[in-house]
């Protein structure tokens, strides 16, 4: 199959963002990412870094394979004001967007035919290699892969099939001398361009099954999970309303939560309502810790009976989280 022949059959399933490239190792990235974790910048993290054997090796998922068809599927929506005591999730945790290319990449492979894996958001593969690798986008330097069409706003996929497929020729564009993204950083956690210093990352601790230190919980301001920064300055994210699909998901998208409700509500529902997202051991008390943060920074008096219920509770950690909160509250009010 040529490469305009795979594009059009993705348009035709609705993928707007399609490459491909042979199936074959990615020793560069396997180095890099051995030499990063000797350095600890990973922090706790495991997810692809933790098997590279797998991760990094897409030749190896099935005898026959030859080719990984790179995918992005661009998530962007407006963002509206947050109201009293709400808290931001990131863009991409507003919906599932990750359900939404799995299952086009799966129609994509029924396709094409013959034997194939779907990884999305999968522990098994480096979809960032990948799509750099399928001229889907190239590394940016705040370490995300950005497409020409959709800059960062994008999940990634991938589909490895043994159809034999056109390679895409790769993006010839970098980031040249915008150092944005680097200087938007509160913690520095990008000082180094192209490299992610997890210890130092906003996003990490807000997923960090441990106490979130006291120097990094200011500058969360409202955030409950994850962060946008580095692409909200992005140059290349600049003009996405214009370029973007018509979203069906925006109706039932969740771009704020309630910070009461994560601070006072079952923990269990809370967890089953954010399934999509990535919370250590399923453990609501982590929700409830980056909450308490949120209510510091930017909270009203009106939780001041939720915090000072979770400050006087059983749990060190959000017993500790909880005081920093209500001085917090006491500060700024």
């Amino acid at each position: 199959m040529t490469a305009d022949e795979l594009s059009r059959l993705a348009a035709e399933l609705g993928l707007e963002v399609v490459g491909a490239a042979p199936a074959e190792p990615y020793a560069r990235t396997e180095r890099e990412i051995e030499e990063r974790r000797q350095r600890g910048l990973f922090a706790d993290m495991r997810f692809t870094m933790t098997r590279t054997e797998t991760s990094c090796h897409p030749e190896r998922f099935f005898d026959g394979a030859r080719s990984v068809i790179s995918a992005a599927w661009c998530y962007f929506a407006p963002a509206p004001e947050l109201g009293l005591d709400e808290g931001r999730l990131p863009r991409y945790a507003w919906d599932d967007s990750y359900r939404e290319l799995r299952s086009r990449l799966d129609a994509l492979g029924r396709r094409l035919g013959g034997k194939y894996r779907v990884l999305v958001d999968s522990n098994d593969h480096v979809d960032r290699e990948g799509a750099v690798r399928a001229g889907v986008g190239f590394y940016g330097k705040n370490t995300m892969v950005i497409t020409r069409s959709h800059g960062s706003w994008v999940v990634l996929g991938t589909l490895v099939s043994e159809a034999e497929i056109e390679p895409s020729p790769p993006l010839e564009l970098d980031c040249g001398s915008c150092r944005l993204c680097i200087d938007a950083c509160p913690t520095g956690a990008l000082d180094e361009p192209g490299v992610l210093d997890s210890t130092k990352c906003l996003s990490y601790w807000t997923q960090a099954p441990e106490p979130i230190p006291e120097e990094y919980r200011r500058d969360l301001g409202a955030s409950v999970y994850g962060c946008d920064i580095c692409q909200e300055v992005c140059p290349w994210n600049r003009g996405i309303e214009k370029r973007r699909r018509q979203s069906t998901v925006e109706a039932s998208a969740t771009p704020a939560v309630s910070l009461r409700d994560w601070l006072t509500g079952d923990g269990e529902q809370l967890v089953r309502e954010l399934e999509r997202l990535y919370v250590p051991r399923k453990d609501a008390r982590w929700l409830r810790r980056n909450a308490l943060v949120a209510a510091g920074n930017v909270g009203s008096s009106n939780l001041v009976d939720a915090v000072g219920e979770l400050a006087d509770g059983e749990d060190p950690m959000l017993r500790d989280t909880a005081r920093w909160a209500l001085d917090r509250i006491a500060e700024r009010t």
